[in-house]
């Protein structure tokens, strides 16, 4: 009877140690990476933040006179006391508040308008989708400056078609005196932007895989309950990022008022913060329109960081 021997087992080699082509060959995409993001950076350090430190710089200098103003110029360090007297001042800060306001009814509006439509657009009974976005977006590829005049001659009370269409109904209201301006303001704002943010959210709904619609709509259900349990769910990081971008614009405000301002007396030369600042630089007070600057961009930057943060909260919740 014969046996057979069982081979010892061979003890597997060692792994190769990583040679210093792979450490090499990783360096070199790093450097590839830094290579590729430097004209960013540069483009982001020479526009954004070298403005921001000048800015910053100018707004701790005050430039003074001797002998009632009739004196030679001379700049002289003041620290936060630009910052206190635009605290302080009751016309920036209201303007401060205009656009809060503005912003806490225009942006919700517009957010919500946009994902209607584009998730009317996105639904399978949409016809003609590519010109219905072009119509949407045409708003947008107007020039700010000329929207804005062609909405100053739309408000004439002699002359509108809207004040006329009110009147019909028997309502006497003239966009362009008292509170009605805001209304004025925040139409123009809603028309302006609308179809951009609506596709960036579009664009955001062609990203989810059609298979999880159709699963839902083989399970029974409708448009609508497909659109708020799943593609509203899918889409949230671009309804943040568009209702931020919102944020910063309205904080921004600039181009309508200003022409508004030269047909409306409910709009003075301080209505939003960075017509206060423009009416600085006019009387050469560069340095406390420097400090209102800074004070602006403190504002947008708290106000879309408190809305990044609550709506991370929200999902840690949900």
């Amino acid at each position: 009877m014969s046996t057979t021997s069982v081979p010892l087992e061979t003890q597997e080699a060692p792994a190769p140690a990583a040679s210093g082509h792979g450490r090499s060959g990783a360096h070199r995409y790093s450097r590839s990476g830094l290579l590729f993001l430097t004209p960013f950076g540069l483009l982001f350090v020479a526009l954004m933040l070298a403005p921001i430190g000048y800015a910053l710089y100018q707004s701790l200098f005050k430039i003074e006179r001797s002998g009632l103003g009739l004196g030679a110029a001379k700049t002289t360090f003041v620290g936060v006391s630009n910052y206190l007297t635009a605290l302080m001042d009751t016309e920036f800060t209201a303007a401060l508040l205009r656009v809060v306001l503005i912003g806490v009814i225009q942006v919700p509006l517009m957010q919500v308008l946009a994902l209607l439509l584009a998730l009317l657009l996105d639904s399978t009974v949409a016809r003609l989708k590519r010109t219905f976005r072009l119509i949407y977006f045409l708003p947008y590829a107007l020039p700010g400056v000329s929207a804005a005049i062609m909405w100053s001659f739309l408000y004439q009370p002699s002359i509108s078609p809207i004040t006329g269409a009110m009147s019909m109904l028997g309502l006497n209201v003239d966009l362009l005196s008292g509170n009605a301006v805001y209304i004025a303001i925040i139409n123009m704002m809603t028309w302006s932007y609308t179809g951009f943010t609506m596709l960036v959210i579009f664009s955001a709904l062609q990203a989810i895989p059609p298979e999880l619609s159709e699963a839902a709509r083989v399970d029974g259900c409708g448009q609508w309950r497909i659109a708020w349990h799943i593609k509203i769910p899918a889409i949230r990081p671009a309804i943040i990022l568009t209702s931020v971008f919102s944020i910063i614009g309205t904080v921004q405000l600039y181009n309508d008022p200003e022409i508004l301002h030269q047909v409306s007396p409910a709009i003075d030369s301080s209505f939003t913060p960075i017509m206060a600042v423009q009416e600085a630089a006019s009387a050469n007070n560069y340095n406390y329109g420097a400090a209102q600057s800074i004070i602006l961009a403190l504002l947008a930057f708290v106000l879309s960081f408190g809305v990044l943060k609550l709506t991370q909260r929200r999902e840690r919740l949900s």
